[in-house]
């Protein structure tokens, strides 16, 4: 006999109660979906907003760094109050040198003198008349003086530089003579070599736009139009091209290098629409590893990110290449001729991501993770200027166990957390790049890290914010003729305006095989004493 309940038979009732179970559980699971899917793009929203608005610090506060023995300046210790008693056992009398000590003390933090390389303009300020007493009557006479010194400045001036060619003639036939015309860095351009360092200067090392620059020219009486400084950017990036492919040739026979590649906003679409191009750079650096070679930057333009360019940039390279996980550089290390190195920094960067959506708290796993990868860097930097076979057996016996245990750490976390979830793809990152994160424990050249590539482009992430976009593909590669020049000269510790107006006023008639005479590191002992001529001229 079948039971009834309100017209549905027993069956039915197990049928649609296993149909309704069978909903809750996709529904908990399309929730669960839901859930981790948030969370993954609040971590991508948290660190786009970062990338946009935040700092770009991503040190760990001073309670976690002593977790992973990071160097904390601990504060001073505040002076003890002495005892009434204590008082009246000690003297009022303070010594001469306990004064001067106490007065030293007292100076204000950062307070230093003046460099000594600077011009000097004395003023002596004589006091007016002479002594009143009846019984002086000898004058006055100078018993020791006080000297305190101002820093001033006096901003930079247009002049302008006439070339006047006499013609000379012969009175007894009708030969002439006359000098040849100058050669200009712009031919039949009104720009000198000067005017030109400072434009280039002012836009891709200083950040000023020129439509900035010519404001601030226009105060100065000299009405610039703006198309007329972009004219004299790309023709002045044109003549430079030679010197610039120079450096990519040298960088690019280093044994490693590194590399990376920034946005950059580039107008001249289809459609007349904005779109993203690419800068690439490309450095070397071996400066850490105790390398005496002159360390330069290449960088390189693309109208977008396929994995061509760095293919076509890299053509000529053999040795080792330290960059992220990009997926157009796989191509690269297919042959063997390039070996894959990665970068730490850019590992850890997708963890400190979750540490920040999680407000930095202690205890987290995200937390744990950034504790054992610091115990890298605190290895990697007290091996910076040692040579590589030294850099190589402190590694060995120091970082590789480090290594050994995050890697075991990740693998039980790993088993713990959600596939989906943003840590399992932070820990996805690490371990499936795990033999070239680790490259650098067997190889004293090879870094723990990336940072080189990526201080190379910090100019370039602050001008963007400055000028927007840049006006065509064209001017992209101006830039990156531009950003080369100055980014080497930068690393190279030499005056970058200095440089440019120095290849400026040379490199229109200089033999293009002979370029390399004019490359930063060449010319940097003929800048020195250019560089107190030009004080001269400014005294």
């Amino acid at each position: 006999m079948t039971c009834t309940v309100m017209g549905m038979t027993f069956e039915e009732l197990l049928a649609g109660n296993a149909a309704l179970s069978g909903e809750v559980q996709r529904s908990q699971e399309a929730l669960k979906i839901a859930l981790l899917t948030i969370d993954k793009l609040k971590v991508e929203v948290a660190y786009l907003r970062r990338m946009k608005y935040g700092r770009s610090s991503e040190q760990l506060e001073h309670a976690q760094l002593e977790l992973v023995g990071g160097q904390v300046a601990q504060p001073a210790d505040a002076p003890t109050l002495n005892t009434e008693a204590e008082g009246q056992d000690k003297s009022n009398v303070t010594s001469i040198e306990e004064g001067r000590k106490k007065r030293q003390a007292k100076q204000r933090p950062g307070l230093r003198e003046l460099p000594e390389h600077l011009l000097r303009r004395t003023v002596v300020h004589t006091p007016q008349g002479g002594c009143t007493c009846e019984a002086c009557g000898s004058g006055l006479r100078e018993i020791g003086q006080d000297v305190s010194e101002v820093l001033d400045y006096e901003p930079g001036s247009f002049h302008v530089v006439r070339h006047v060619r006499p013609k000379l003639a012969c009175a007894g036939c009708s030969t002439i003579k006359q000098a040849p015309a100058v050669s200009r860095p712009i031919d039949r351009g009104m720009a000198g070599a000067g005017l030109l360092a400072h434009v280039l200067v002012g836009k891709y090392a200083d950040h000023t736009p020129l439509y900035r620059q010519c404001q601030i020219y226009a105060r100065e009486g000299v009405d610039l139009q703006r198309s007329t400084l972009t004219d004299w950017v790309g023709q002045a990036a044109r003549l430079l091209t030679p010197l610039a492919e120079a450096i990519g040739r040298y960088v690019l026979r280093a044994d490693k290098i590194h590399g990376d590649d920034t946005p950059i906003r580039v107008l001249g679409g289809a459609g007349s629409k904005a779109r993203t191009g690419r800068l690439w750079v490309y450095v070397r650096d071996d400066r850490a590893s105790a390398d005496t070679a002159a360390p330069a930057v290449w960088f390189q333009y693309s109208a977008n990110r396929r994995g061509e360019h760095p293919a076509r940039h890299l053509r000529n390279f053999s040795g080792i290449l330290q960059a992220d996980a990009f997926a157009g550089y796989h191509q690269l290390y297919e042959s063997g001729r390039i070996v894959e190195a990665a970068c730490w920094s850019h590992a850890r960067r997708k963890v400190w991501d979750i540490h920040e959506r999680q407000h930095r708290l202690t205890g987290t796993l995200a937390h744990q993770a950034l504790q054992r990868i610091g115990g890298i860097f605190k290895v990697e930097a007290e091996l910076n200027g040692k040579p590589p076979d030294e850099r190589m057996r402190v590694r060995q016996e120091r970082a590789a166990p480090v290594l050994d245990e995050l890697k075991r750490w990740m693998n039980n976390t790993l088993a713990q957390v959600s596939a989906k979830s943003p840590m399992a793809l932070a820990i996805g990152y690490s371990l499936s790049n795990w033999m070239a994160l680790t490259r650098f424990v067997d190889d004293g050249r090879i870094e723990a890290h990336n940072n080189v590539a990526e201080r190379a482009l910090r100019g370039v992430a602050i001008g963007r914010k400055n000028y927007l976009h840049l006006g065509s593909d064209a001017g992209g590669q101006s830039a990156a003729v531009i950003y080369t020049l100055l980014g080497t000269a930068r690393l190279n510790g030499i005056n970058p305006q200095l440089y440019l107006r120095h290849v400026l006023e040379r490199i229109a008639d200089h033999p293009i095989n002979r370029i390399d005479e004019l490359l930063p590191w060449v010319v940097a002992a003929q800048l020195r004493p250019a560089w107190h001529e030009e004080l001269a001229k400014a005294a």
